[in-house]
């Protein structure tokens, strides 16, 4: 009975944001990419309450969101200028979005440390490519990773 709390917490953040990783491809992909920046505006606050990490704050979100526009505006542009504020602000998104996905990686690793004793492995290679489809896809699969550890280590007591 000692371990189903700690199991329950595991899943806390999963259960709190509940959105599957296949669900967040095909949604991004239906919306242009948007999807992504109204994914971090409904859960950044969760994330960052039970991590108890602060990674961005809505004012963050605004920027990414501007630049993301800003490419969604100029993505069928033909004249030189337009295609150079387009790369620019691709690359602004793209940094930003990255700098989030860095921060999330740090703060989930930290999380599961701290909470639950684990040393959750995360690739930075992952992070960098797949940047919220990778965290998300961690998060989901935190409650998995503790299952496995403490087989591994004989806690499980079943």
């Amino acid at each position: 009975m000692a371990t189903e709390p700690a199991k329950h917490d595991a899943a806390e953040l999963k259960d709190e944001i509940q959105t599957k990783t296949l669900h967040l491809i095909l949604l991004t992909i239906v919306t242009s990419g948007l999807y992504p920046l109204l994914w971090l505006t409904r859960h950044h606050d969760t994330f960052n309450r039970i991590t108890k990490k602060q990674t961005i704050n809505m004012k963050y979100i605004v920027w990414m969101a501007i630049f993301t526009g800003i490419c969604l505006a100029l993505r069928d542009a033909r004249d030189k200028s337009a295609i150079l504020m387009f790369f620019g602000a691709y690359i602004v998104g793209s940094i930003l979005f990255l700098i989030w996905a860095f921060r999330a990686k740090s703060a989930l690793q930290n999380y599961a440390l701290n909470t639950f004793k684990i040393d959750l492995r995360m690739n930075p290679v992952y992070t960098f490519f797949f940047t919220i489809f990778y965290i998300n896809y961690c998060i989901n699969d935190l409650p998995e990773v503790l299952r496995r550890q403490k087989i591994l280590t004989g806690q499980n007591q079943m």
